[in-house]
């Protein structure tokens, strides 16, 4: 056994990070839908501003189910994107849910209030279809195609990763890979 000391507990930290990161990163995208049908949540209702919404209403359409909150920084990155995907696929059958879990509805208002959405926004203050799904981090988008099976997930949103994001809806959509516009 080797007992780490103030001068060299900076060195083991060090080395330790990449593990650490792997732990995290097989941790949050474990298969913890694996475990959780669609059909088990697919009826329980999103509130939205115009009334009651839920996820089999949306059966037949591709729907890229989105969780946010507004006091997550990489949510503000991707709203911007979302409403470009919205304007770019909904006349292909793309649907952009986008779900607060804020426990006030007035931080979600605020946050849209400096960013403006062309997409649904629910609500889930009491994070009940969140905690059904596995929600393991913010933001975290669920890509579910037109007979309600999840395709894909996204955990965290990175600008870098913005063309496999799109190829992944490009994709559930039926659309062919890499081609340019709708």
């Amino acid at each position: 056994m080797h007992i780490v000391t103030g001068k060299n507990r900076q060195q083991v930290v060090k080395n330790m990070k990449p593990l650490l990161s792997l732990i995290l990163l097989v941790t949050l995208a474990s298969p913890a839908l694996a475990e959780t049908k669609l059909s088990d949540i697919e009826n329980l209702p999103l509130m939205t501003d115009n009334g009651a919404i839920s996820l089999k209403s949306m059966r037949g359409k591709t729907v890229y189910l989105d969780f946010w909150a507004s006091w997550c920084a990489p949510c503000r990155k991707s709203f911007p994107w979302m409403n470009e995907m919205h304007g770019k696929y909904k006349h292909k059958g793309l649907v952009i849910v986008a779900v607060n879990v804020d426990n006030k509805k007035s931080d979600a208002m605020q946050f849209l209030s400096r960013i403006p959405t062309e997409f649904t926004i629910a609500y889930d203050p009491e994070e009940k279809l969140a905690s059904s799904i596995g929600l393991k981090a913010m933001p975290s988008s669920f890509i579910i195609g037109p007979d309600g099976t999840i395709i894909d997930r996204h955990i965290g949103f990175r600008e870098k990763m913005i063309p496999e994001y799109e190829e992944s809806i490009r994709s559930a959509l039926g659309l062919e890979a890499g081609a340019a516009g709708p």
